[in-house]
């Protein structure tokens, strides 16, 4: 029976994976801390009420608010981050202040109120300059944004929060999530939500580089797969590491763009502009790491969850019937 808080619970990683801890009979209090920064209330709309969900509006970058949020829980789910490379490149100093003080200040809190283990969200961004193919834990390049400094730094106070004070830490190295409740607004959403945000009123969707730029993209299914493994593993072996979350297959931005327009029988052509300062242009990951200390398995392959995401988006635009 384990008491859980989750950072960044009202984002679309964090949302969805507070939707799975609620459905599990030995978790008796899910927690939720969100400044709603990048969150959405709507994608926590449906919790509220729910006898076993808490909310707390609060910022990460303050202490005192994290030390309250960590009381009376066992584990915490470290979601909170301020996303996305081209952000990075352009405010630095917040990009900062969230991923890096925030997280510290979770690290911080939660071994002053007791809690043994958390898991943290990393990037497959910390790869960095690597051309290395597939992506291995123990191999990573240098940086190439601001953003993949912050996520390799929390990789390193994790090792030494590990080492100094006990405490069980893991990190997961998503890889290009995708799925529902993706935002496909603002200046810095992902590629996928804006290809499905443009294809679905037959509007050109813009391909950064000549689309051969290549992801292992990984359905959301996956990814609370990997953090539920994590998160209630009994193997010692598998604690204060860092995980690969990916499905390991490698797709191109133009394969992306004829797999949307396929499913959705549209007849649009992308626009190419130039490639972003900062991006990795290969990134495919070896998860046998996670499959053989985790017993991590993807379910859901890029295509299914590709259909699965465009019904999600047709309906949330009335396209479709619920």
């Amino acid at each position: 029976m384990k008491n859980i808080l989750v950072t960044g619970g009202a984002g679309f990683i964090g949302s969805n994976l507070v939707e799975r801890l609620l459905s599990l009979e030995n978790i008796p209090k899910v927690r939720v801390l969100d400044n709603f920064a990048t969150g959405s209330r709507t994608n926590i709309e449906a919790f509220i009420g729910h006898p076993k969900f808490e909310l707390i509006e609060g910022d990460i970058r303050d202490y005192a608010t994290c030390l309250t949020a960590c009381e009376n829980i066992d584990i915490v789910s470290h979601q909170a981050a301020l996303g996305s490379v081209p952000r990075s490149i352009a405010d630095p100093l917040s990009t900062n202040a969230v991923n890096i003080t925030g997280t510290l200040n979770i690290f911080t809190a939660a071994k002053e109120t007791g809690i043994k283990r958390v898991i943290y969200a990393a990037s497959s961004s910390t790869y960095g300059d690597s051309t290395e193919l597939p992506k291995s834990e123990h191999r990573i390049g240098k940086p190439l944004s601001p953003y993949a400094v912050t996520k390799y730094v929390n990789e390193l106070y994790a090792e030494v929060f590990a080492n100094l004070y006990g405490m069980e830490m893991m990190g997961l190295r998503y890889f290009n999530v995708f799925g529902p409740r993706q935002s496909p607004n603002g200046a810095y959403a992902a590629v996928i939500p804006l290809f499905l945000k443009h294809l679905l009123v037959n509007e050109s969707p813009v391909i950064h580089g000549d689309g051969s730029t290549s992801r292992d993209f990984t359905y959301i299914e996956n990814v609370l797969q990997a953090n539920c493994l994590a998160l209630f593993t009994e193997n010692k072996a598998a604690l204060n590491q860092v995980y690969n979350v990916a499905c390991g297959e490698s797709t191109t931005l133009k394969e992306l763009f004829d797999a949307l327009k396929n499913i959705l029988g549209s007849d649009v052509a992308p626009i190419y502009a130039d490639n972003r300062i900062g991006n990795i242009a290969h990134s495919l990951a070896d998860i046998s790491k996670i499959q053989h200390l985790l017993g991590y398995q993807p379910t859901v392959k890029m295509e299914a969850g590709l259909r699965k995401t465009a019904a999600w988006f047709q309906r949330e635009n009335g396209l479709i019937n619920p």
